[in-house]
């Protein structure tokens, strides 16, 4: 987790809200760097008292370039929550109403097709040897069936370790999900059997805490590493790609999982 130094005058009163966050359950990872970048926001606005103005709101409200609604709607509303923190507190700070901020297109999730599935991993199965990321080759087809066969999101995925894969039970331990809380999901027999042969060429000699997708340095893969061999796999699998914002997405395996995974049921009633 990371540690962030706050120096404007709101660092108390976001600290303060992070706090109490984080003991109602929520992670709060994402929206704590979200505030840091608004006590930064603030220092360049010449901020020297904590009062959160209307003002001060606008300013922080307006649309930087190329950025989606939805990134803009969501750093304003983890300000608008530092908000009524202050004002619970006594403090002066505008809380914006609700709803003031256009929405965006809603995204439509890219349900993938047996014979694109089919297609897909096929392009995996052909990736080669790479001198940057000597393992590239037994990562991405691993990585991709698990992000589909477990419905696992991506940056769950990224943050396994060895000891979260358990091959014996057939099990993955996926840690520190919502809410704080571990989730269980089985493997099934293919997935095992590629785990194993995994295992053996990358992780014959690594430790529990070892990250099962390690990047050449140690740390897991980036998400940006992995979405460029996405984007490359859909190219070689004739998939298109509608561009930015438009999909499919890495996240759309798991939309396929679950869709796949109602019709198995519906058709076993």
């Amino acid at each position: 987790m990371t540690s962030y130094f706050y120096s404007s005058p709101f660092q108390d009163f976001i600290k303060g809200v992070v706090r109490q966050k984080r003991a109602l359950g929520y992670k709060y990872n994402s929206s704590e760097r979200i505030l840091y970048r608004f006590d930064q926001f603030c220092i360049r606005q010449g901020c020297t008292k904590p009062i959160l103005s209307k003002e001060l709101m606008d300013v922080w409200s307006q649309k930087r370039p190329h950025e989606a609604q939805a990134t803009l709607k969501n750093r304003v509303h983890i300000v608008r929550q530092l908000a009524i923190y202050m004002s619970s507190l006594g403090m002066k700070a505008y809380v914006q109403p609700k709803n003031t901020l256009p929405k965006g297109p809603r995204y439509v999730p890219y349900i993938f097709s047996n014979d694109e599935l089919a297609a897909f991993f096929k392009r995996t199965d052909s990736c080669h040897y790479c001198s940057v990321v000597p393992i590239r080759h037994w990562v991405m087809p691993l990585l991709f069936r698990m992000l589909y066969g477990c419905g696992l999101r991506i940056s769950e995925a990224l943050h396994l370790k060895v000891q979260d894969v358990e091959l014996q039970s057939g099990i993955l331990t996926i840690k520190d999900t919502k809410f704080n809380k571990d989730r269980l999901i089985p493997l099934s027999s293919e997935l095992i059997d590629r785990c194993r042969a995994y295992m053996k060429q990358v992780h014959l000699f690594s430790d529990g805490s070892c990250y099962f997708f390690p990047s050449p340095s140690g740390h897991p893969m980036t998400q940006g590493n992995v979405y460029k061999n996405f984007r490359k796999f859909l190219w070689q699998a004739r998939i298109s790609h509608g561009g930015w914002g438009k999909g499919p997405r890495l996240h759309d395996f798991r939309h396929t999982f679950a869709v796949y995974k109602c019709y198995s049921k519906n058709v076993q009633k």
